[in-house]
């Protein structure tokens, strides 16, 4: 007996969800289950990073928010954080040159200020250039936590209601998301965390609140464009009602 593969399932393209945000996860244990450096696995899913970016953008799917490097990670090893930040500062060089091909506008979420110099003026540098394209939208969580995120943002709102710009008694959820690093993004339909875990790792604690959660074994540098297409047609056999039924 023939036994044929199931065929992929067909997306809604009137239905994607408008924003995706994905926890980059599993490039230590794929690297680690090859007998290769953290680095390697790195590196491997960085090249993911580029093609699931190129996928949600050509799918039609207009944000999407990935979890690059979070405040606990500077706790990892000196050689495998640097490792990552020369990654990154690739990517970004590699972002310039090929801009107007790509035409993401990119998006920086966290306190960049640890960062050195010369990585800061880069990506202040995407972000300028980048900010002429507007149909698709690629933010980076880097040196981001969603509590240090929320205090950040609690911090700016009581230096405005000390000087007068801002009323107590008028704050409401709108107001207050104002002042996060996503103010004026829409909150994310859809979280995809790949490697098996289940759980949010302080990633987006207030965006998060009606997020559909799609999670897979699936390591991150093994995640390919069918697997982001099987997320998205999860999450459109579901349904949504916010808390009213």
């Amino acid at each position: 007996m023939l036994f044929r593969k199931a065929a992929a399932p067909e997306l809604d393209l009137d239905r994607l969800p408008r924003h995706i945000a994905i926890i980059m996860d599993g490039n230590g244990r794929w690297a680690k289950r090859r007998g290769l450096p953290r680095s390697a696995g790195h590196a491997a899913g960085a090249e993911t990073l580029r093609r699931i970016a190129t996928a949600a953008r050509d799918l039609g799917v207009p944000y999407l928010t990935l979890y690059a490097f979070s405040t606990e990670n500077w706790k990892r090893p000196r050689e495998e954080v640097e490792g990552v930040m020369g990654l990154l500062r690739d990517y970004l060089q590699e972002t310039l040159r090929d801009m107007e091909k790509n035409r993401f506008h990119m998006d920086f979420w966290g306190d960049l200020s640890p960062l050195d110099p010369e990585l800061r003026a880069l990506c202040a540098q995407v972000e300028e250039r980048s900010r002429v394209y507007s149909r698709f939208q690629m933010n980076i969580c880097l040196n981001y936590g969603g509590r240090d995120e929320i205090l950040h943002a609690a911090r700016a709102y009581a230096a405005d209601c000390a000087q007068g710009r801002a009323d107590p008694a008028a704050l409401d959820e709108a107001g207050f998301s104002a002042y996060l690093y996503s103010g004026g993004v829409p909150d994310p339909d859809l979280i995809i965390r790949p490697s098996g875990e289940q759980r949010l790792s302080n990633f987006l604690l207030w965006q998060a609140a009606y997020a559909e959660f799609y999670y897979t074994d699936i390591l991150w540098p093994d995640f390919k464009t069918q697997d982001l297409r099987d997320a998205i047609a999860t999450y459109q056999r579901r349904s949504r009602r916010f808390g009213g039924s």
